[in-house]
């Protein structure tokens, strides 16, 4: 016969799917009544019509399925109150809301991924390098600080909103990513239309009101150049590290270089270089044609002496795959781009002090 605690101490392994946590340690388990081989359980949501709800009811269903002695799972739902959600919120913050979680304390490693300009793929890089980093084992989030032209829901394939619990925003979750952005907030084709100062509360918004959980590492796609976001999240995240993202033409790096010069301004280091669209590998021939021939990623890096990072192949699959929502990385791993992509997110991490993953 299958008992009520064998019931809970399943259930006790079953992680919230936005918040990590168990569910027994969230207060998410209503009622558990076990009568024979049959088990029926209730499950109380955070809020009400929360997107993963079906994803909850299968973990629980199949965490108790599998007992022994169990023939049928009942899984009903319900909503907490508002004084459980609020348990719930300061249970996970664990304390009182810092004015930025990444502060010179916080473990986290935060990577600002630059440009000079724009069109150089920088959104692309960040989001392969976010989904590599996730691979390889380390918890990982993804802040879209392109306010004005987000892409990053799009290329990450994550269409739906935040969920808000009170004051908290629980970011969307994508190829094991966290993310946040404006872009789940506002209609695709809406365009934002903000003066600094709701620029910056917005920026601060999102680093201080979101449920990050104090990933291993934060990487913040910037808008391309140099300006108010810069240096807002320069203020916000001043423990971070800048990696900046240019293509081989000398003029590409000229600009890049007034990034890497912001940086320097705002005293926040630069790890390296990114070079993106480095050659072209004919699919017919094999033949390597430098499109876009110059060195300017060699030149920036050698101008500033920090290390090239990396350089990737021009590849239509790269685009395809991030208008596809799937990054090249996980679309098609064994690619010339994706290899070199994921070898650049081990030299990015190597290059801020992040630990390698373990387990």
């Amino acid at each position: 016969m299958i008992t009520r605690d064998e019931v809970i101490a399943a259930l006790d392994r079953v992680l919230d799917p936005e918040l990590h946590r168990s569910i027994v340690a969230l207060g998410m388990v209503g009622s558990v009544e076990v009568e024979g081989s049959r088990v029926a359980i209730t499950i109380k949501l955070t809020v009400a019509g929360c997107p993963l709800k079906a994803e909850i009811q299968r973990r629980v269903s199949e965490a108790v399925a599998v007992l022994p002695g169990v023939e049928g799972v009942q899984v009903g739902l319900d909503t907490m109150t508002d004084e459980e959600r609020a348990g719930v919120r300061d249970s996970i913050i664990g304390g009182p809301r810092k004015e930025s979680p990444f502060d010179a304390d916080s473990r986290t490693k935060v990577i600002l991924v630059a440009s000079g300009k724009g069109g150089v793929g920088k959104s692309s890089v960040t989001c392969n390098l976010a989904v590599a980093m996730a691979e390889a084992g380390h918890s990982v989030g993804l802040l879209d600080a392109d306010v004005y032209g987000y892409s990053i829901p799009r290329m990450m394939g994550a269409d739906r909103q935040p969920v808000m619990m009170d004051d908290l925003i629980i970011p969307v979750e994508s190829h094991g990513v966290r993310l946040m952005s404006i872009g789940f907030m506002t209609a695709d084709d809406n365009p934002v239309i903000w003066r600094g100062p709701m620029l910056h509360k917005a920026l601060q918004s999102f680093v201080t009101e979101v449920f990050w959980d104090e990933p291993d590492v934060l990487l913040v796609d910037l808008p391309p150049g140099t300006g108010d976001v810069h240096l807002s999240l320069a203020q916000l995240l001043p423990g971070a590290h800048v990696v900046v993202v240019t293509t081989p033409q000398l003029t590409a790096q000229r600009v890049a270089r007034r990034a890497a010069a912001m940086a320097d301004r705002v005293e926040l280091p630069v790890a390296g270089v990114i070079e993106n669209m480095s050659w072209f590998i004919a699919p017919d021939t094999g033949a390597r044609y430098e499109v876009f021939a110059g060195g300017g990623g060699q030149a920036l890096a050698t101008d500033l002496g920090v290390p090239l990072l990396g350089q990737v192949p021009l590849e239509s699959d790269v685009a395809r795959a991030g208008d596809d929502g799937l990054p090249v990385v996980a679309a098609r791993p064994d690619s010339a781009a994706a290899k070199e992509l994921q070898q650049i997110a081990a030299n990015v991490a190597d290059a801020v002090g992040l630990a390698r993953a373990t387990g």
